[in-house]
This record gives C-alpha cells, structure tokens and sequence, in this order.
C-alpha cells in the first residue's frame, strides 16, 4: 500500500516547526484584565468561587495594576462595589464614586494603561437589575439617562474606554450622543453588543452582589437559542456610535464571535466571564485536567474564533506562561 503524497506530519515534527506554522498565536497584547474595586483600605476580599481573584481597595488595586502592567497586558476594566446601593444605582454616576476615584488613581500612577470602565448599574442597585425597575418591569428608556450619565463620569474621571454592559436598546447612541455633548468625543465606546442570558455569571454575581432579586434578565439579554438576532443586535450598536463590539460569555458562543468577526470591520472581543474561570479552577483543584494547559486552549480557542480582544480572569496567569 503506497502512502499518500501529503504526511502533515512532517509539519509536526518538532517545536520549532509547530511554530512556525501555527495559524493562530496568542500573545499578552490580547488580553484584558477584570477587576473588582471596593471602598476601604487595605482591603483584598478573596472570592470563593473564583480562587486567586478578589475584590480590592484602592491602595491594593493599584498593587495588582502595577503587575498587569509589568506582564505586558495592555488594558484593564473596572468594576465597582459601593459600599451603598439605593433603587436607582446612584453610586454609579457618582463623579466621586468608587471606580470614578480608581480611574483617577489608576491613569495617574500608570498613564500608559488603557483603562475600561463597565457601565452598568446592576453592581450599585438594592434590585441587582441592569436597569430602572417598576413593579416588576425593568425601564428600558428611563435607564439610558442614567448610563449616560455613568459614562460622562467614568470619562471625565479619564477612562480611556466605557463599556455599556446593560443591553438596554439604544444606550450606545444615548451614550455617544453624551460623550459627544460633553467635550469626551475621543472616548472610545466597547459594547456588549450580543450579550446572552447565560448561566456562566454565577461567581460574578458573588464578586459583584449583583445577583437579581427577583426574576431574571432574559427580557434584556438575548436567548442562547438565538443567533441571527445577534447580528442585529451589533449591527446596530455600530451603527450607534460602538468602536469595538463585544460577545459574552465567549466558551459557548464560538460560533457567536466567528458570526461577528466575518460580518463586520471594526475590532471584536470576547469576555471569558467567571463560570468559564471558576470550571477549569475547580476541575484543576481536583486534577481532572491540567489547568494551565485547557486555560491556554480555551483562550486560544476564542483568538482562533475570531476575537482580537480577550476580557479574562486568567490574564495575569496566562501572561506570565506566554512571556516565559
């Protein structure tokens, strides 16, 4: 029996040659770092579901930064968690509030990190809804004034990037139009542009108590059944002002971001959100699988996908494997 002409194995002999043919490469410039900031000093919160992640003060913040930075990793975003939470999220457009104050602190001691900023307001509300609520009904027209406002802030206080995280329609436009009115036209705008109802938020909502107190969110976030409609939906942001769009969660919807990447030319990213984290942390603490080299797979898997931006709870971890 003759052999076949191609031996693709012959392009896997060694490292050096797997490297020099790999189609797709993953680096630290693809990485964005969340974090969670809090009022208080000294503070480093530990979040049960999600080992080596935490929620920090401002003083210990500016620690973790410091070291995202020394690993190459361009960009960080922000969540915040006030120490007081009211119906209409208050805290969020707080020119004084908590990741107004981080942005300040973050872009003095480190000008060169680009810094993001989550507009939402499900962190700062006593409802843990992403928008205005009455009765049992979540506002979504009267909510955009609100994340307008937020994004104004986060903004002046020198975020270089806002990222409406709500899926409030129309809040890209109401936000651009804000920006726009208030001398911040360079601001870029990242949109959650398709995010989905998922159950992958989990140990987020721990980090954030921002878990609803009654209902759901899939009357605003879209149905994982559904895939057209998430091209409406980012067509749509782009059209109202979006620079960059976003898919959330990236694991279960490869096919989502690869959708997105071929239909549009502006950059996407890709939020490897906290039940993506929390699974291969507690699959590894078991030695089910090799937590270094599935973190490094998935995280590739999304770059092969189609994203060019990567939010990850596994920055730092990655980053120190890839520099290495």
């Amino acid at each position: 029996m003759s052999f076949p002409i191609h031996r693709y194995r012959r392009l896997r002999a060694n490292a050096g040659i797997l490297r020099m043919v790999r189609e797709t490469s993953l680096s630290t410039d693809d990485l964005i770092e969340p974090m969670f900031v809090c009022e208080g000093k000294g503070v480093r919160q530990e979040i049960s579901s999600m080992p080596g992640i935490a929620r920090c003060s401002l003083d210990e913040l500016l620690k973790d930064v410091r070291e995202t930075q020394s690993l190459g990793i361009p960009a960080i975003i922000l969540f915040g968690i006030p120490d007081k939470k009211d119906s209409r999220g208050s805290e969020a457009y707080n020119p004084d509030g908590i990741v107004q104050r981080a942005v300040r602190e973050v872009k003095s001691a480190f000008p060169d990190m680009v810094v993001i900023t989550d507009v939402c307001i499900d962190e700062y509300t006593d409802h843990g809804h992403c928008g205005l609520v009455e009765g049992n009904k979540i506002l979504n027209d009267a909510t955009l004034e609100l994340l307008s406002k937020m994004a104004e802030t986060h903004a002046r206080a020198g975020a270089d990037i806002v990222a409406p995280s709500d899926m409030m329609d129309g809040r890209v436009q109401a936000i651009r139009k804000t920006l726009d009115e208030t001398s911040h036209e360079d601001t870029i705008i990242l949109s959650y542009a398709a995010k989905y109802a998922s159950g992958f938020y989990g140990p987020f909502r721990e980090a954030a108590d921002s878990s609803p107190k009654f209902g759901d969110r899939c009357s605003y976030q879209m149905d994982p059944g559904n895939s057209d409609e998430s091209l409406r939906e980012v067509f749509q942001d782009i059209e109202e002002g979006a620079d960059i769009v976003m898919v959330k969660p990236a694991l279960s919807y490869l096919d989502i971001i690869r959708r997105v990447r071929q239909e549009v030319q502006v950059p996407v990213a890709a939020y490897s959100v906290s039940g993506e984290y929390a699974m291969v942390k507690a699959a590894a603490e078991r030695d089910w699988v090799d937590g270094e080299r599935v973190m490094l797979e998935i995280l590739l898997s999304i770059k092969r996908a189609g994203a060019q931006m990567i939010l990850t709870y596994f920055a730092r971890e990655a980053a120190k494997i890839l520099n290495a």
